[in-house]
């Protein structure tokens, strides 16, 4: 049986030293690279475009309409903001914008954790997603995650706070309506954060039909659903005019809504890939009776899945660590099947622990609402059309979330866990400080 503690105080400290820590190193590593490295890079190079489009033009439907790159608005225009603020170097400042938003992000997270009933878990969210490999990277250049997991997180902070109280004071309510309102924000940043939706409203569900609100509370909190309408009404989809025509991306690449197979199937291998630095204490305690067909399934999935591996993988660390391994005789394709089945062992194990704790769980509004997102984020996957690949960076969005899954089933910090963290913060330096090295 996996260890499942989740008391407000029990191990808030032990999180919040970790935290500082890897924060201070992450906002003088990105300080760093944005004042010495002021050259374009990775997704640079396009995602300028609009944030010049909107620091001359300002938002407008026009502008809105003419955007080129496949991310919503919102981000685009965060950045913008700070290029006509500064009024410096358009792509320092659009850096600097993306920057800020990680400030914010960690700011409100703390002190919202603080006076919130689940402290420990949002450390636990704000830990993982400082160490992930992205985590530099994105708050170093013009990339629009940043933006996006502010409101994103904001808005799941306040509603869980909201949904996990008895009482309906005006203070509380306001507490709802703001996540609600800062989670449909968070869509118009990056349209994947559409899954905090449906996974606010089942989270919602239970209290509701356990102590019905009045008819005027129950729509407050569908106030999340307004900019996402609004995006909708003027894209006249998810998906700008730009990309859904092929006119982003070097006319490479389309995508708007439609039916992928094969998309889901990348997306669950990485979530499972990246879930395994935080949560492998959980194959130590997987009972003896499974562990056996557990071996098995994961034996085969790796086989079939090196079969296909050129399908599978994705740019990334784990593409850079298979391809390392071709220089011996196929040795590609046995790392690949190699990770993949632990891979796969860990999510059965996993999977076992979420269902073995699920009476602990559910007592935790941050830990359902976490899974929720999770799963959603897998499912919208199959409705994403169009030819544009799944990136191992989109995990970034729901990082936070394996954090609280992780420490909500396994609270305690040991040396084990820290070297993991730490090789993942390591990871995440080196992906932004090698384009320092590039020319």
């Amino acid at each position: 049986m996996v260890r499942s503690d989740i008391h407000p105080q029990t191990w808030r400290d032990t999180y919040l030293q970790p935290v500082l820590l890897v924060l201070v190193l992450n906002l003088i590593s990105a300080a760093l690279f944005i004042g010495s490295v002021n050259r374009p890079f990775y997704d640079d190079i396009f995602n300028i475009i609009d944030v010049h489009h909107y620091a001359t033009l300002g938002f407008s439907h026009d502008t809105v309409m003419s955007q080129r790159n496949a991310p919503g608005p919102t981000s685009f225009v965060w950045m913008a903001a700070a290029v006509r603020i500064i009024g410096g170097n358009e792509l320092r400042d659009a850096r600097v914008g993306a920057l800020i938003s990680w400030v914010l992000l960690a700011a409100v997270l703390l002190l919202g954790a603080r006076f919130g009933r689940f402290p420990q878990l949002w450390y636990a969210a704000l830990l993982t997603l400082l160490v992930f490999p992205h985590a530099v990277e994105a708050a170093a250049t013009v990339l629009t995650e940043g933006p996006a997991l502010f409101f994103a997180l904001v808005g799941a902070l306040a509603w869980t706070e909201f949904v996990s109280r008895t009482d309906l004071s005006p203070r509380v309510f306001l507490f709802g309506m703001l996540g609600c309102f800062s989670m449909g924000v968070a869509v118009t940043c990056r349209q994947y954060n559409i899954a905090l939706l449906p996974a606010a409203a089942l989270l919602a569900a239970v209290p509701i039909l356990k102590n019905p609100w009045s008819p005027g509370e129950k729509r407050r909190w569908t106030l999340g659903a307004v900019p996402v309408l609004l995006l909708l009404l003027t894209w006249k989809g998810l998906s700008c005019p730009g990309i859904q025509t092929g006119a982003s991306y070097n006319n490479v690449y389309t995508a708007g809504a439609g039916f992928n197979f094969t998309r889901p199937v990348v997306a669950a291998l990485y979530v499972g890939l990246y879930l395994l630095p935080v949560t492998f204490p959980v194959m130590v305690w997987m009972k003896q009776t499974r562990r056996w067909r557990a071996l098995a399934v994961s034996a085969v999935g790796g086989i079939v899945a090196a079969r296909f591996s050129a399908s599978l993988l994705v740019p990334g660390p784990l593409n850079s660590l298979v391809h390392a391994a071709s220089h011996i005789p196929h040795g590609a394709k046995i790392a690949f099947a190699l990770i993949v089945a632990i891979t796969i062992y860990n999510s059965i194990a996993l999977g076992f622990a979420l269902w073995e704790s699920r009476k602990a769980l559910l007592l935790s509004p941050p830990a359902v609402f976490a899974v929720l997102t999770v799963l959603f984020f897998l499912l919208e996957q199959f409705g994403v059309g169009g030819n544009i690949p799944f990136y191992d960076r989109y995990i970034l969005q729901v990082a936070p979330f394996f954090g609280i899954i992780a420490f909500a089933l396994l609270p305690r910090l040991d040396n084990a866990r820290l070297a993991a963290l730490v090789g993942l913060s390591a990871l995440s330096q080196f992906m932004v400080w090698r384009y320092a090295f590039i020319h």
